[in-house]
């Protein structure tokens, strides 16, 4: 309740992958991820409810541009 909990940092190979925020149309749900850049495979990380939620996936993975939103 008092603490607050500390973010693991995690790696991702940024030769083969691109963070990417999948979004839907219909209902707004986004989802943060990687793409294989060669394959162009998505694979979901987390849900993102909120900007705190997207911050905390930035932060995770130590992303500091803007991420690319994909629908």
């Amino acid at each position: 309740m008092f603490f607050k909990k500390k973010i693991e940092k995690k790696a991702y190979d940024k030769t083969t992958k691109k963070p990417i925020i999948k979004a839907s149309i219909c209902t707004g749900e986004q989802v943060a991820g990687f793409r294989g850049i060669a394959t162009g495979a998505f694979e979901e990380i987390m849900l993102i409810k909120s900007q705190e939620d997207l911050a905390a996936f930035k932060a995770m993975y130590d992303i500091k541009e803007e991420i690319e939103k994909i629908y």
